[in-house]
């Protein structure tokens, strides 16, 4: 079977690994539930569908953050979310993701939004924090919102330091223009010009969504691993238990606190988290 749950449970079983100061890349992660190593751009790996999927679906799509400060690194390729459609990530035939999966024997089509997780590893001395995170944590608003919201905010600046006057409709209509992060990645030609233009988005987590911080987060303790799930209704949390209890049986459930956590900006957050040494 393969699912996030079961990934959770195979590095949690390797949990001492985390200790060892050797890239998180290189950590002994289960390949046989994986179906792509994508290392260097999103995503960093992928969990293997489930062909006969009732309560697990599979097809996970995990990102690498390793840092040496309790701050989470800065997210490089792609800005944080809890879904993706499949079609955004795999494109073109000759795709090495796209290749890997069927490879794999993924039926990549038949899940076409994937959940994603990001597995965070913080270092603070001889202390380690170890979180495997659900996107919609650093997802307090959507991407797109996020993209013309700050270019919008780079345009009044400009404004104002032109000392140009515009209407109010304009500056409406700047505001909801449809951003999506593919305009920006997508390579750029300019007439004459003997180099190509790439403009590349870069996102760092302030400190309400750290996960890492002590302050804000004190739940997540030093030397602990945590699988962290949204919890924004009953339903939703009643279908995480029943996952979680699932693959995690009565005696190795015993090593788990369950915490619910409050994100400063996007409710609560359940914690299944135990020690790491």
């Amino acid at each position: 079977m393969n699912s996030i749950y079961h990934f959770f449970k195979e590095i949690y079983k390797l949990r001492n690994n985390f200790l060892i100061d050797e890239k998180l890349e290189n950590f002994p992660f289960p390949n046989d539930m994986i179906s792509c190593v994508n290392r260097g751009s999103f995503p960093d790996l992928a969990i293997k569908l489930n062909s006969g999927r009732s309560l697990f679906t599979g097809g996970e799509l995990i990102e690498l953050k390793d840092s040496d400060s309790y701050n989470v690194s800065s997210f490089n390729s792609t800005i944080p979310t809890g879904k993706k459609e499949i079609s955004k990530i795999i494109k073109g035939e000759n795709s090495s993701i796209k290749r890997q999966m069927e490879t794999a024997g993924d039926d990549i089509n038949s899940l076409e939004v994937r959940e994603i997780f990001y597995l965070v590893r913080g270092k603070r001395n001889d202390n380690r924090k170890v979180v495997l995170v659900h996107g919609s944590f650093f997802e307090t608003v959507g991407y797109s919102s996020l993209i013309s919201s700050s270019f919008s905010q780079v345009f009044e600046e400009m404004l104002i330091q032109s000392n140009i006057k515009i209407s109010d409709d304009i500056k409406k209509l700047i505001t909801q223009l449809k951003s999506e992060q593919e305009n920006f990645s997508k390579v750029r030609e300019v007439e004459k010009a003997s180099v190509k233009l790439r403009f590349r988005i870069m996102t760092e987590v302030n400190a309400e969504g750290n996960i890492l911080n002590t302050e804000k987060y004190p739940e997540i303790q030093d030397n602990t691993i945590n699988f962290i799930l949204p919890k924004h209704s009953e339903k939703e949390l009643k279908t995480f238990q029943e996952k979680f209890e699932y693959v995690f049986d009565g005696n190795s459930r015993k090593a788990f606190t369950s915490i619910d956590l409050k994100h400063h900006y996007n409710g609560y957050f359940r914690v299944y988290q135990a020690k790491l040494i």
